[in-house]
């Protein structure tokens, strides 16, 4: 592990480890920089602009580097916050380094978000730059980042990958070409305190009071990081499928800490095509595939996750985590599987599964990793609060809300105690004789669709506007947590009413045509 052994004789471990992302990532390059650090989809072409490419740790290095001094030379002071919003491709990964190594602040942005969602979240962190690319599918996004600056009057710079980009976005492509960056020419100046209880990533909270900001340090990030590789077996410098985008707080500790921390390769998969998956998986001998949980059940029954392939272990992200007790058995016993349960953008928790192939139990009080080990860490605890709702608090677990002074603001903000708790919503109860924490269901009027929640009075009130006769409801549904039905009587002028106002494409799409009545024109 590059971070070396975790300390047998430290409760409290996690928190003692002072690092940054991107010492992380040099010391895995001076290790071996020849090895391959990051592979693209190899369908690319089918949803971005661009060939696939694969760049060794030396490789990455030096773009990592060219990205951070252009950061810099835009004019860009250090603890800036740069929104991205990329596809799962490489570009991602070496532009959330390249922030980071230019001493910024991270703030990823979901794909599906559009117009409204991003400059509802954006102006709330004091915003100056964005990085985008052109095409994703058939949206350009560049044209949508540039609209977004428009309305943001912090955000200074628009900077782009792909040929074909909007007028006005600063150009990123030609520093692939600089492969003579060194490293000390992005060197970040001298900061107050240790570099790890810096600033480092911003991921953002649905709450039915709006959307909250949640601002994490390098230190936090990186015990989150461990409390899932202590509970996962992996060896070193393994290959690595990662099929999340790293835009949630529980999405980035499983695609780049496993990564950090393992030192091996990035295989990045853009969601979802199970016959490219399972080329992927072979070709490149991963180790571990990170993959949504509800996914899992269809992916093995199609032959996608096999042992002879050289897949050792499974990361079942449940961005549900109330789901997990109606969880199938796993039945493949050479393969490893965890389930890390993410309880919003507040915590994430990583739980082996025993040898009958269920679900191992939620905790209660101090939760350790690995469970049950002679040498195991504290990584969280867990209480049950005078509401009935899950609150955690640990390692990394923010201790602040974001920006500074929010909680002295009538804007939405982290919910936190005096006692370093912070609640997460879920409904839950306490197991006193099985010490355990039971979670019941969701929060309160929150949906998730795909990885993604929403305020469903906020849906309800987006559509209403378009017209007294629109309904919208969310169903039930194996796959997605949630689906999305829209009623209304001209469905096509409701999807472009809802295009308009710049809504997430899954609100869009609950008013497609209905198979049986054909599409209006």
């Amino acid at each position: 592990m590059i971070l070396g052994d975790i300390p047998a004789d430290q409760s409290s471990a996690l928190s003692g480890a002072v690092t940054t992302l991107d010492d992380m990532f040099r010391r895995a390059m001076m290790r071996h920089p020849d090895l391959p650090a990051l592979i693209d989809p190899p369908n690319r072409d089918s949803f971005t602009d661009g060939v696939p490419r694969s760049m060794t740790y030396a490789q990455a290095d030096a773009m990592i580097s060219a990205i951070a001094l252009r950061l810099r030379r835009l004019g860009l002071s250090t603890d800036t916050v740069v929104g991205i919003q990329l596809p799962n491709t490489i570009e991602q990964i070496l532009t959330i380094l390249g922030v980071l190594r230019a001493g910024m602040i991270a703030a990823p942005l979901p794909l599906l978000w559009r117009q409204a969602d991003c400059i509802a979240a954006l102006s709330r962190v004091g915003v100056k730059a964005l990085i985008t690319c052109g095409r994703v599918g058939n949206v350009d996004h560049s044209r949508l980042a540039m609209e977004v600056a428009a309305e943001i009057f912090p955000v200074r710079y628009v900077c782009g990958y792909g040929a074909e980009t909007a007028d006005g976005i600063v150009p990123l492509d030609d520093l692939f070409e600089q492969t003579d960056v060194p490293y000390t020419a992005a060197a970040v100046p001298e900061r107050n305190g240790h570099a790890a209880d810096h600033l480092a990533l911003i991921t953002w909270e649905v709450t039915s009071k709006g959307l909250v900001p949640v601002a994490r340090s390098h230190r936090e990030i990186v015990a989150a990081g461990l409390a899932v590789v202590l509970e996962s077996p992996l060896a070193e410098s393994s290959a690595i499928l990662a099929s999340l985008m790293p835009t949630s707080f529980c999405g980035f500790t499983v695609t780049l800490m496993p990564w950090l921390l393992n030192g091996g390769t990035l295989i990045l998969h853009h969601p979802f095509d199970a016959a490219v998956m399972s080329a992927q998986i072979a070709q490149q001998h991963c180790a571990l595939a990170v993959l949504p949980a509800s996914l899992i059940p269809r992916l093995s029954e199609a032959g996608v996750l096999r042992d002879d392939h050289g897949l050792k272990s499974v990361l079942a992200v449940w961005r549900s985590p109330e789901r997990l007790a109606t969880a199938a058995p796993w039945r493949k016993t050479d393969i490893a599987l965890t389930d890390v349960l993410g309880f919003g953008e507040t915590a994430l928790l990583a739980v082996r599964r025993n040898e009958e192939g269920r679900p191992g139990p939620i905790g209660h009080g101090p939760i350790m990793a690995p469970r049950d080990a002679p040498n195991a860490v504290q990584v969280a605890e867990i209480a049950v609060t005078a509401r009935s709702t899950l609150a955690v608090r640990g390692p990394m677990v923010p201790r602040a809300a974001f920006p500074p002074g929010a909680e002295r603001s009538n804007a939405p903000c982290l919910d936190m105690a005096a006692d370093g708790y912070v609640d997460t919503g879920y409904p839950c109860r306490f197991d006193g004789a099985a010490w355990t924490t039971i979670v019941s269901g969701p929060p309160a009027g929150i949906v998730s669709v795909g990885g993604y929640r929403f305020v469903m009075r906020e849906l309800q009130d987006l559509v209403a506007r378009a017209g007294p006769m629109n309904t919208l409801a969310a169903l039930p549904d194996t796959f997605a947590g949630h689906r999305l039905a829209g009623s209304a009587e001209d469905r096509a002028g409701m999807r472009e009413a809802l295009m308009t106002y710049g809504a997430n494409p899954l609100i869009v799409r609950a008013f497609r045509e209905r198979p049986d009545k054909p599409a209006a024109g």
